[in-house]
């Protein structure tokens, strides 16, 4: 919005042309600065009037499949859950206030948002409002690839003329990998992959969150430098022409999360939900899709990967012994059955996320 009343001022943009970021014309770096002050400020402002809605109408159910750990979660029951809601909201007015809402980056950031909130909305609903415990894994999973096969149509679409736009690109060296129309299938893997690795953990007060605020700051850089020619050049990373404004999109995701934060920190006022969970999960996926930093993502969310796996791994360990591999699965679930207290397992999470997301961005240099 306001983007567009400072194009109407082409003579003096005309100078101020040369100060601008990579191949945005009007301060790609304060935009992506204030909107994620934007989205803090929004998230902050919604929380508490969001915390009292919610809390009337769809407080948590704690109902695993684990009695165990439903006795050392009992203290959360009647907390509100969808707090994605204020979360995707105050991503939605940052973007708009900030955001050049004629790029197709743009326009696929609050696509992936909206979409995947909305179908963790129906979800979390159908969880609190009924016995059932949300909506079947084939169904959820069955949405989630269409939502992902539009995001990743128009992605490819934009990608298809770009130089390296469709490469899957090694995180040593220069070397790529043409995927062609194979582009889309692999987006639609990354997206949903994303999405259901932060949903997988977020199960502790302020885990997902946290390290959410890592990833995703280093994909404010990273969406940043891929869409900055020059930095682009010198870092030996694909040029993706306009991938800039993602950064925007990005910024407001990572002041959204902080201001969601102030409230999800333990003990928690208010949960993500799968509301919130699927679509930052799908928001990330979406940034290293579009920076063609996919081996990239495996590193900086690191964290969000390992959860994934113990998940998978539990599974496949008990099919095939009839034992379990770790106490409880995801992860962090292990370490709360072993008795450590959860702030110290969110923050020692926090900790391993911010090196990962540090040596991911630092991977870059070694090119």
């Amino acid at each position: 919005m306001l983007l567009w009343l400072l194009h109407r001022f082409a003579p003096l943009l005309e100078r101020l042309e040369l100060h601008s970021a990579g191949d945005s014309r009007v301060f790609l770096t304060a935009r992506v600065a204030l909107a994620s002050l934007t989205a803090f400020l929004a998230a902050l402002l919604l929380g508490p009037l969001a915390i009292r809605w919610l809390k009337a109408r769809f407080p948590e159910r704690i109902d695993s499949a684990s009695e165990r750990l439903n006795e050392l979660q009992a203290e959360k029951t009647a907390t509100p859950t969808m707090g994605g809601l204020f979360i995707i909201g105050a991503i939605v007015v940052a973007v708009l206030l900030w955001g050049d809402l004629t790029s197709r980056y743009t326009q696929l950031g609050l696509f992936t948002a909206v979409s995947f909130a909305t179908l963790g909305a129906v979800d979390d609903w159908i969880k609190l409002s009924t016995q059932r415990n949300g909506l079947g894994a084939r169904q959820k999973l069955a949405v989630q690839i269409v939502l992902a096969l539009v995001a990743a149509w128009f992605l490819y679409g934009e990608h298809l003329a770009k130089p390296r736009g469709l490469e899957l690109v090694s995180p040593l060296g220069d070397a790529g990998v043409a995927l062609g129309a194979g582009f889309i299938v692999w987006a639609v893997l990354v997206l949903v992959g994303s999405s259901n690795g932060v949903n997988l953990t977020d199960g502790l007060d302020g885990l997902a969150s946290g390290c959410m605020i890592f990833a995703g700051s280093a994909f404010i850089g990273l969406t940043y430098l891929a869409g900055h020619a020059v930095m682009a050049d010198y870092l030996s990373i694909p040029f993706i022409s306009g991938c800039g404004e993602l950064a925007v999109v990005m910024g407001a995701l990572v002041g959204a999360i902080l201001g969601f934060l102030w409230f999800n920190c333990y003990p928690a006022q208010v949960f993500m939900g799968d509301t919130g969970a699927l679509a930052v999960g799908a928001l990330l996926g979406l940034a290293a899709l579009a920076t063609r930093q996919e081996v990239l993502l495996v590193i900086v969310g690191g964290v969000f990967v390992i959860e994934t796996l113990s998940v998978i791994l539990q599974v496949l360990w008990f099919r095939a012994t009839g034992r379990r591999l770790i106490a409880c699965s995801p992860l962090h679930n292990h370490f709360l059955f072993q008795g450590q207290h959860e702030i110290k397992i969110v923050v020692r999470f926090w900790i391993g996320s911010a090196l990962l997301a540090i040596a991911g961005v630092a991977s870059l240099k070694i090119r």
